[in-house]
């Protein structure tokens, strides 16, 4: 851990390329042994305790700049867990692709108000624009193409990176849980969420060139801690699309756990065609597949992110 408390990834990320070799090896008895091993350990995570009222809201940020590792799938999957729990959760789709408002079965292209008209608009409210999920306890903040444009009129706004806090604020005493799904850049939008939250979740693909973005993601959350936000932590980072049957994917995940130590989660998501598929359908995967693997991983991962 550096002064900072994160963790240093320098040097783990620069010796990577010796110890993260390309082979599609298929995994060995022992390899299996070790994924019931991890599998026991998360098994100990305890329920958690159920809430006799909601509110103040804790702000999660989803982020990696590195685009398709499962930002959008971690945010809806384990805000509809956390909401299994009974926790009220709100999900802000911070990325003008709009992909986390489609997961949830919205067009987000045919909203009179998005998240973009919080931002650019002062006598638009946020309870106009919060949308209600079929799932209980689950609201959407939804966004589209439009956000695109907000990055640019922000710029000239005092005090442009608190603009996310200052909309979310009439409603912290609304949820327990906002997770905010942000876009693939470091830019001005993922600074305003970074500046809202309280933590930051790290999905990171088990392949090696998406070890290699962690150094400067790094760098942005510190000048956040140092500039904007000092109240900012690492939760975790989160493995995803792993694929147990492949050396390359156990290297990978080996040298995330030996650079991030304690802050990676237990939980690791495995690769499986059921997440693609619950998009399709417009459903977060705890209710389109409950008894999955992939539903069990994200209710695991949400007790873990509620016991730290």
């Amino acid at each position: 851990m550096d002064e900072q408390g994160l963790p240093p990834v320098d040097d783990a990320v620069s010796g990577a390329d010796e110890t993260v070799v390309a082979d599609e090896a298929v995994v060995t008895d022992e390899a299996v042994e070790v994924d019931v091993v991890e599998a026991a350990a998360v098994a100990t995570i305890p329920e958690p305790t159920p809430l006799a009222s909601h509110g103040p809201a804790r702000v999660i940020s989803m982020v990696n700049q590195k685009g398709g590792v499962g930002k959008t799938t971690s945010t809806v999957s384990l805000g509809a867990a956390l909401a299994g729990y009974g926790r009220k959760v709100l999900l802000v789709d911070f990325d003008p692709q709009g992909a986390l408002s489609v997961a949830l079965g919205i067009n987000a292209y045919e909203l009179d108000l998005t998240v973009y008209n919080l931002l650019t608009e002062p006598d638009c409210h946020i309870g106009d624009v919060i949308l209600s999920t079929d799932v209980e306890n689950l609201d959407l903040l939804p966004s589209n193409i439009d956000l695109s444009a907000a990055e640019v009129q922000l710029v000239a706004e005092v005090g442009r990176e608190h603009a996310l806090a200052r909309v979310l604020g009439p409603v912290m005493s609304e949820y327990d849980i906002v997770l905010i799904d942000c876009q693939p850049s470091l830019g001005l939008l993922t600074v305003n969420a970074l500046t809202a939250s309280q933590g930051v979740i790290i999905p990171m693909e088990t392949e090696y060139f998406a070890l290699r973005g962690v150094a400067l993601l790094k760098d942005t959350i510190e000048k956040v801690l140092s500039r904007l936000n000092p109240d900012l932590q690492i939760i975790g980072v989160l493995a995803t699309m792993y694929d147990p049957r492949t050396l390359h994917s156990r290297e990978v995940l080996e040298t995330v756990q030996q650079a991030f130590g304690d802050a990676v989660f237990q939980t690791v998501i495995n690769r499986t065609v059921k997440f693609p598929d619950a998009a399709v359908a417009g459903e977060p995967i705890t209710s389109f597949a409950p008894s999955s693997g992939g539903a069990e991983a994200y209710r695991q991962l949400a007790r873990e992110v509620l016991s730290r």
